[in-house]
């Protein structure tokens, strides 16, 4: 069960999931286009890239590069906001609603199977005892 999964569990499930994703014929994002594209899938809401910047503390040019990145490989939109025509809207689109069904899937499976990390050996303490 998910709610039993220690911290080094998750981690695993997470570097697992990200080397399928890596491994299969598709979107490779990074980790910050992925964070953006997460934010904006599983937050509800109008989305800005003001707003974006502000929920993951990063610059409005570096959530600008991501969703350039988001938009060219159709997994969001940007759209004027007709009620501010200076903000822009982010939205979402169908092949980014099924990219996120992909990362559920994986993720699920993973989880499911009971999946512990993958040559992820403990952390020690970086201090001294």
């Amino acid at each position: 069960m998910a709610a039993q999964m220690t911290s080094d569990d998750l981690v695993g499930v997470l570097r697992d999931t990200v080397v399928a994703l890596v491994r299969r014929d598709g979107v490779d994002l990074s980790a910050r286009q992925l964070g953006v594209f997460l934010t904006c899938y599983l937050n509800e809401g109008a989305h800005t890239v003001r707003g974006l910047a502000q929920q993951l503390n990063v610059s409005k040019p570096a959530i600008t590069r991501a969703l350039d990145r988001l938009s060219d490989l159709d997994l969001a939109r940007r759209k004027v906001d007709p009620a501010d025509r200076r903000s822009v809207l982010v939205q979402r689109t169908t092949k980014g609603s099924a990219f996120l069904r992909e990362i559920r899937s994986v993720m699920g499976e993973l989880i499911a199977a009971g999946r512990a990390p993958v040559d992820v050996a403990p952390r020690r303490s970086a201090v001294a005892g």
